[in-house]
């Protein structure tokens, strides 16, 4: 896996502003943190920036030494163990040229949290954008998973470097870690993949928010306020991957938002809620890998989309 990444890593064009000690780098944009703990956004900062520099050993100092697995969950990656990762970041971020990974969105903490991020060009032959369930324990990450939509990127690479079916990564750790998550965020993340998963949207007009935002980053979808979305997931309820039939597999966050990991029946992606003041829920945003709907089901699915008249 090693030289898959060593592959796709490129040399890019952009200018990584760092500051004059060399510190700490300067994201092109600000995340938006209003559902995360305080020392939770503090961490991702100064984690992302540690990689955005491109310095394997700073970066490190963020996992713990007894981290269970930092894994792609679209392309099939398990590093398993600190030295398996380490390794992976000391050969492939001298090849990174000028790309950036730096945060957008991050929800939850302390003790876990969802991180919304971008990966650019540079790194891995094209743009990711991913949500990442991660565990802390002693102030360390212990487990991260990526997920994300790749039916943007390279058709050719992801072919390339995916881990053919056979092979494919079926325990990502997720029993190996728990009660890691707030009680408030449990609760929540369990009612709503219960809804789902049973096509029940009757729970939602008491756990959703008037002005909920729901977005979909595989379909490009999103929609506003409670109303508009139970009248979608009711509609998607036999079609969409993470509804009827999914399992919950692992919760994460903090008292005023997180997520949760989830497999239907052929994918497996990452829910993100946020909470309001009043503890409902206020953001709803699905990652999984959109590439694996086959093109009948991606159409279906695009066109429930549409209120229907």
């Amino acid at each position: 896996m090693k030289e898959l990444i060593a592959t796709a890593a490129i040399a890019g064009l952009l200018t990584l502003p760092i500051t004059e000690t060399g510190s700490a780098t300067q994201f092109p944009i600000t995340a938006e943190t209003s559902s995360a703990a305080p020392e939770t956004v503090k961490f991702f900062n100064e984690y992302f920036s540690a990689k955005s520099r491109h310095d394997a050993s700073a970066t490190m100092e963020y996992f713990s030494p007894n981290l269970l697995t930092y894994t792609d969950a679209v392309l099939g990656w398990p590093l398993d163990g600190f030295d398996s990762l380490k390794s992976v970041f000391a050969e492939a971020m001298p090849k990174w040229g000028s790309g950036q990974s730096y945060p957008f969105r991050i929800i939850g903490g302390p003790d876990s949290a969802v991180v919304a991020f971008i990966d650019t060009p540079e790194l891995f032959g094209g743009e990711i954008r991913l949500l990442g369930a991660v565990d802390f324990q002693d102030g360390k990450i212990v487990r991260w998973v990526d997920y994300w939509d790749s039916t943007g990127f390279p058709t050719e690479a992801y072919h390339a470097m995916r881990t053919p079916p056979e092979k494919f990564p079926t325990d990502l750790k997720e029993r190996s870690i728990s009660d890691n998550a707030a009680p408030e965020i449990v609760k929540t993340a369990e009612t709503l993949q219960q809804s789902l998963s049973k096509g029940d949207p009757r729970p939602l007009d008491e756990l959703l928010s008037y002005d909920v935002v729901y977005e979909d980053l595989a379909l490009r979808t999103q929609l506003l306020g409670r109303d508009a979305v139970v009248r979608y997931l009711n509609r998607v309820s036999q079609v969409a991957p993470f509804a009827k039939d999914s399992v919950l597999l692992h919760v994460v966050g903090g008292k005023n938002g997180g997520g949760y990991e989830w497999l239907g029946k052929d994918i497996r992606g990452i829910t993100a809620i946020e909470l309001d003041v009043a503890g409902k829920v206020a953001r709803i945003t699905h990652a999984y890998d959109g590439r694996l709907l086959s093109p009948d089901r991606h159409r279906e699915f695009v066109g429930l989309s549409a209120e229907q008249q």
